[in-house]
């Protein structure tokens, strides 16, 4: 008995091994983003880089003035990220920089992101990120600023 007790844990042992290797992989397949063999990350959909040369997909917040962060998106609800296009709502924080910009004051606009043009990052090249980012405010908008506002996105 002592042999059949013994043989029950080794295939109780290899059953729960086997079942969390196979979780693993199916969470590795249905994640975003994969390690590759260099150690750098390889993503199925294009990325928004971010002033620290991050790349992020959906993220809630981003710093558009990466020099004094006088202009950001905040509360970014993405409702399309695909290969050729991502869209959001959310809300632009500006500074007015009135009288200057350390003493400005800030402002929420609403309005709509959109992310395209997807090409190769130059830092990764087998990483696509988007290359232009077009703001849409359907309401207010900052002063100078036109009602549609089209930037590159740096590479």
């Amino acid at each position: 008995m002592g042999g059949h007790t013994v043989r029950t844990a080794v295939t109780l042992g290899a059953a729960v091994v086997l079942s969390a290797a196979l979780g693993t992989v199916s969470a590795a397949s249905a994640a975003p983003a994969a390690p590759t063999a260099a150690g750098h990350t390889w993503h199925r959909q294009p990325v928004f880089v971010d002033c620290l040369w991050k790349p992020r997909t959906r993220p809630e917040a981003f710093i558009l003035a990466c020099g004094d962060g006088n202009s950001r998106l905040s509360s970014l609800r993405w409702t399309r990220w695909d290969g050729r296009a991502a869209v959001a709502r959310g809300v632009n924080v500006v500074n007015d920089c009135k009288p200057y910009c350390a003493a400005g004051t800030f402002h929420s606009y609403p309005v709509v992101v959109r992310l395209d043009r997807a090409e190769p990052w130059k830092k990764h090249p087998r990483v696509q990120h988007f290359t232009q980012l077009t703001l849409v405010f359907p309401g207010a908008r900052p002063a100078g600023y036109e009602r549609t506002v089209t930037y590159p996105l740096w590479n």
